[in-house]
């Protein structure tokens, strides 16, 4: 027909495509910032942790130190705050979580134990390949293109399967999943009425709010903030937060020894 004389329901139509398309590239693109900045939260965590831990640690003491040379009732009122504010020490049980394998301790654990350096945590970010097969996934089997309900739930039964073999970086296992969809039932297309597809319009519309509020809340978070700092580069930022909070540490401990003299 000539664009003059459309039927109103085919231009509809078009407009509620256009809208899901640009919904799938608005969820894959805040679902690969949720990875990211879950998965820097962990190495951030692992890396660092110990070290926030010692800083921490440290305050206290030298807090401690200076109160008792002093007795002054201010000092000793923030050394008493210091040490509340350090974490207990984790029991056996937690100390050990994860680091015992069939042969003992495990690697890392026994490096920790004797000051061997560690080996370095996972990638921060799933590889390139794990993001095309994701990304590829999502736009083929994402929830938002059924139109039946039964159709939607296998669809997102599929998708938490995506999204999990992907936080992981697991390309072996997107493959497969690509398999699986590519051999799997293609769903009916049906004609939608105008009031269909207005309802579908305002649900994608409000789909969109909510995904705008999650990408607004990761990109404030403290983790969020500091990823986008070096978005290319996320390990090499750990690792100069890392040297700065060596440097901290090297800093309290001379003070700590200047106050115990």
């Amino acid at each position: 027909m000539a664009g003059g004389d459309e039927r109103p329901e085919a231009r509809l139509e078009r407009a509620v495509r256009v809208a899901e398309q640009a919904l799938i590239e608005f969820e894959i693109a805040v679902e690969t910032f949720r990875v990211e900045v879950d998965n820097f939260s962990r190495l951030h965590h692992q890396k660092l942790g110990p070290m926030y831990a010692r800083l921490d640690e440290l305050d206290a003491r030298i807090a401690e130190a200076r109160a008792a040379r002093t007795g002054d009732p201010e000092d000793l009122r923030r050394a008493e705050e210091a040490r509340a504010a350090v974490l207990p020490m984790p029991g056996v049980d937690e100390l050990f979580h994860d680091w015992i394998d069939s042969d003992g301790l495990s690697p890392e654990a026994a490096a920790m134990l004797t000051d061997r350096p560690v080996q370095p945590p996972k990638r921060v970010r799933p590889g390139e390949e794990a993001r095309r097969l994701y990304r590829e996934l999502a736009r083929k089997a994402h929830p938002d293109l059924a139109r039946e309900e039964d159709e939607r739930k296998r669809r997102e039964e599929f998708i938490t399967r995506v999204n999990a073999a992907y936080a992981r970086g697991d390309e072996a296992l997107l493959r497969e999943l690509s398999a699986e969809w590519e051999a799997g039932p293609v769903p009916a297309e049906r004609l939608s009425e105008s009031e269909e597809l207005y309802a579908r319009l305002e649900w994608l519309a409000q789909r969109k709010d909510m995904l705008s509020a999650l990408a607004r809340e990761l990109e404030e978070s403290a983790i969020g903030a500091m990823l986008r700092m070096a978005p290319e580069d996320p390990d090499q930022l750990l690792e100069e937060i890392a040297e700065q909070l060596l440097a901290q540490v090297t800093e309290r401990e001379t003070e700590l020894a200047g106050l115990v003299q």
